[in-house]
């Protein structure tokens, strides 16, 4: 009988002993996991230090860094004598610290619709291949062309990321405002392609001057095709661009207007294309069912899908003998309707978006690097026709 109760307290203690046991393996674990996440913390903190005090561009002081990056001064103070001592940072005479290096690669960010348009997929190219040799690092995002929540979901991202610059093409222009002002409130440059937006720097066209080349072009080809006589000059739109891009619309008409004089409003049609193909098809074809046959039209395109769409409308009334277009843009689908024999797409203006992404980048890094850079930089401009096309784009069939 004693044997047996030994037996049982030797089997209890064994037992108490492995609980004991465990319970401190159990708080082991916790205290490291707890541990982990505290290290984690304290060097994502340290990088955002870090990165705040590259991204100045100038020596800065630990309030200033605590105010740019929300972290508590005592702990920026910390941050920042830890990386002073590890070299990543140099504390100045008067107490204000630099980085003692950049990082390695610029990070930008490029928010845009991707597809739609051949200019929409010719520029995301085009920035792609230029960051690849670059070595720019690069997180390329696709909006829709009238969806705010993606879009803003993915200025979130962009931001989130930390990009040194980010770059906007948002053809929508109420939309692009709303992107736009996210970077803005959060401190961070951002580029705008083709629509300018107030707090960004501009890239694009100079929409008024692009305007006028496509007018003159209508108006040469009136006065020594036609004589000068003509009867209506047709102008396709897209409102919701916004003035600032509209302005090549109103610099058709004042292209045309230096060849052929004074231009009535009883000879001007504005119609609303949309920027699309099918679109300014409709419109445009609604526009021939209400005017006799013989009638001479004049037509700018808001872009080339829009000049495109107006001569597939012209071409299926058998009006094209009466009808000139210009385009905008001079994309290979407007280049491929150029070359087409007898069409009355007679030019484009060219913008070339396949060589936006150089130039783009630089602009990026020169900001990045704290670069004066001008407001506004616009690309350059080409009337393409018959005679030159294939001498800029001889590659093409």
């Amino acid at each position: 009988m004693p044997d047996d109760r030994k037996k049982s307290r030797t089997k209890s203690e064994k037992k108490d002993r492995k609980d004991l046991k465990d319970l401190k393996d159990s708080r082991d674990r916790k205290e490291a996991g707890r541990g982990s996440r505290v290290g984690a913390s304290t060097l994502e903190k340290g990088l955002t230090v870090l990165e705040a005090v590259e991204k100045a561009g100038e020596p800065v002081t630990i309030r200033e860094v605590a105010v740019r990056t929300g972290i508590q001064r005592l702990a920026v103070y910390r941050l920042l004598s830890t990386l002073e001592e590890r070299g990543y940072v140099r504390r100045l005479e008067d107490k204000r610290y630099r980085a003692t290096f950049g990082r390695r690669r610029v990070l930008v960010g490029y928010a845009a619709p991707l597809t739609g348009t051949p200019f929409r997929a010719e520029l995301a190219a085009s920035i792609e291949r230029a960051a690849a040799q670059a070595g720019v690092e690069l997180v390329m995002l696709g909006n829709q062309e009238d969806d705010a929540v993606t879009a803003l979901a993915n200025a979130a991202t962009l931001l989130d990321r930390r990009v040194d610059v980010a770059i906007l093409f948002q053809p929508r222009e109420s939309l692009g405002h709303l992107v736009a002002d996210r970077f803005f409130n959060a401190g961070t440059t951002f580029i705008t392609v083709e629509h300018p937006i107030q707090g960004g720097v501009y890239y694009g066209a100079n929409n008024f001057q692009a305007g006028k080349l496509g007018g003159q072009v209508l108006g040469r080809f009136a006065t020594e095709a036609w004589e000068g006589r003509f009867d209506l000059l047709v102008l396709l739109e897209a409102g919701f661009a916004g003035t600032s891009v509209q302005a090549r619309v109103t610099g058709a008409l004042a292209g045309a207007r230096e060849l052929v004089g004074d231009i009535p409003d009883s000879k001007l049609i504005h119609l609303e294309g949309e920027a699309h193909r099918e679109s300014s098809r409709e419109a445009v074809a609604a526009l021939l069912r209400k005017l006799p046959p013989g009638r001479r039209l004049l037509v700018s395109g808001f872009n080339d899908p829009s000049a495109v769409g107006a001569v597939e409308a012209v071409r299926a009334a058998g009006r094209e003998r009466d009808t000139a277009v210009v385009g905008q843009n001079a994309t290979r689908e407007g280049r491929t309707e150029i070359r087409r024999k007898r069409s009355c797409f007679i030019a484009s203006v060219a913008y070339f978006p396949e060589r936006y992404g150089p130039r783009l980048l630089d602009l990026a890094s020169a900001i990045a690097r704290k670069d004066p850079v001008p407001p506004a930089v616009y690309t350059e401009h080409l009337v393409l026709d018959r005679n030159n096309v294939d001498e800029v784009y001889p590659d093409e069939e």
